[in-house]
């Protein structure tokens, strides 16, 4: 579920144009800066939705990160590239909540049982059913589970990389920046997140196997 990679000329275009419209709005012009909203929104939302796991924070992020876009306007002026400058902002803020809710979490911790809406915000691309056997269902919210405490268990830099790059197919040197990192920095980030999530799954994903294997998975 990678975002399509747009050509190397219309990226350009785009940021040429993002270029004139912030000149626009540092002008006075500030119905142009809702084009830079509507161009980038959604690619936005998709982030903070992965990066934070549910709508609520998500939406709170985007509006957040083109509040604070607007604000510090005037830094981006020397910049090209508009939508990975609003990407950091909103990765950076992603973080800042993804922190918050931790906290919160912290001082209530009380068991809570699953409800159903929880399925909207499963983070992996789960196998389609038609009719989903109450096993197969089971073995769903298992999977989701597992990938969430595994996610969870990422340093802040690691599940930021992890889900640009997998999740929203963003390039090392998008990431980097983000992150404010070096390239090689980045990569590494990112080995350490592939690797800790695959420790964390094999358990499972090693049980699914052994079903299929005795064919005792339905």
């Amino acid at each position: 579920m990678n975002r399509m990679q747009p050509s190397v000329e219309s990226t350009q275009a785009i940021a040429e144009s993002d270029a004139i419209t912030v000149e626009r709005t540092l002008a006075g012009d500030r119905d142009a800066y809702r084009v830079l909203v509507e161009r980038h929104s959604r690619s936005v939302f998709r982030l903070a939705y992965r990066m934070t796991g549910n709508r609520h924070d998500a939406e709170e992020v985007v509006q957040e990160a083109f509040l604070r876009g607007y604000q510090k306007l005037g830094q981006y002026a020397a910049r090209s590239n508009f939508g990975t400058w609003v990407y950091r902002i909103a990765a950076n803020y992603a973080i800042d909540r993804m922190r918050q809710r931790q906290k919160e979490e912290a001082r209530r911790e009380t068991p809570r049982a699953e409800d159903s809406d929880g399925m909207e915000n499963d983070p992996l691309n789960r196998v389609k059913d038609e009719a989903p056997t109450p096993e197969r269902l089971t073995q769903s919210i298992e999977l989701r589970k597992q990938m969430e405490q595994a996610l969870a268990a990422l340093s802040d830099a690691e599940r930021t990389a992890f889900v640009m790059r997998h999740w929203e197919g963003c390039g090392i040197e998008e990431i980097a920046v983000v992150l404010k990192s070096s390239s090689s920095a980045t990569k590494y980030t990112l080995f350490r997140a592939v690797q800790k999530l695959r420790r964390a799954l094999q358990p499972f994903v090693e049980t699914r196997a052994q079903a299929r294997a005795m064919g005792t998975e339905s």
